[in-house]
């Protein structure tokens, strides 16, 4: 299910409230958004939450606005500002711009303290409100693409495209310390997970069982293999088939639905993850 998350709601109170909608308890969502972000969010129902990991890796298109002249402790609008607010007069669009293009590329980010990465065993955010001035330790990510929208100071606008794990509000931030003026999040909007676009998505108060896609929905990356019936036999009772063609991770399908996603390699097509019953 692909839903459009308002403003103002965690995504555990979205998946509570689809649990109620749905009439079960297997309902899952990749890919947390913050409360004060909007936007796509994937939501797995039923024996589908088995996929999670699958849509979890999809690079990630945010369309973010930020607030320049100071940094907060969350990195967002919900944070305490941080030292006396700077001045903006000598700053200009090419520098944002410069900034901007200058995050495109492998890196290392460290992510919000307000956020939920372990730190000696606890989540970070915990520790943070305790008082406890902890540093998640840094993440490999990666920036695709990093464009600028509105220059209107304080304000800005703009568009990134990154991978699974990267904390929009840490580049805000770090943006901020490279424009030297500081920054933070002020709105976040989640645009796309890989090739499933919020365009798709069904608004929250809109939702009801009609608006769950059947589970091949969210593998369409992935290269599809049509079984026969004996090999669909097979694979629901976890056994490998033999295949040629394609490698990596294969969408099995008998009569157009999901059996299971398997492995490919060395001739033969091994189940990972079975949805599909004997």
């Amino acid at each position: 299910m692909l839903v459009d998350k308002p403003t103002g709601l965690t995504s555990h109170d979205v998946v509570h409230r689809l649990r109620r909608v749905l009439g079960t308890r297997a309902v899952g969502h990749t890919g947390t958004l913050d409360p004060f972000a909007t936007g796509l969010l994937v939501v797995l129902v039923g024996r589908a939450t088995r996929l999670a990991r699958f849509v979890e890796a999809h690079a990630k298109r945010y369309h973010a606005t930020a607030h320049l002249g100071w940094a907060t402790d969350t990195d967002d609008l919900t944070g305490a500002p941080l030292g006396a607010p700077a001045s903006l007069d000598e700053l200009t669009e090419a520098d944002v711009r410069a900034a901007l293009r200058a995050f495109t590329g492998p890196q290392r980010q460290r992510p919000p303290r307000y956020s939920a990465k372990h730190v000696d065993g606890e989540r970070s955010y915990r520790l943070a409100r305790r008082g406890r001035a902890v540093d998640p330790a840094p993440v490999d990510i990666l920036v695709h693409d990093a464009v600028l929208l509105r220059f209107a100071p304080p304000e800005i606008e703009f568009r990134v495209t990154v991978s699974a794990g990267t904390y929009v509000r840490a580049l805000a931030r770090d943006l901020g310390e490279r424009l030297g003026t500081g920054a933070h999040l002020t709105a976040l909007r989640r645009e796309a997970v890989g090739p499933l676009s919020v365009e798709q998505a069904v608004p929250l108060d809109q939702v009801t069982p009609a608006a769950v896609l059947p589970p091949s929905a969210v593998l369409e990356h992935l290269p599809a293999v049509e079984l026969a019936e004996a090999e669909r036999v097979a694979v629901s009772h976890g056994r490998a088939v033999p295949a040629s063609g394609p490698s990596g991770d294969v969408a099995l399908l008998h009569a157009g639905e999901l059996v299971a996603v398997a492995r490919a390699g060395d001739g033969w097509l091994r189940p990972a993850v079975v949805l599909g019953t004997p």
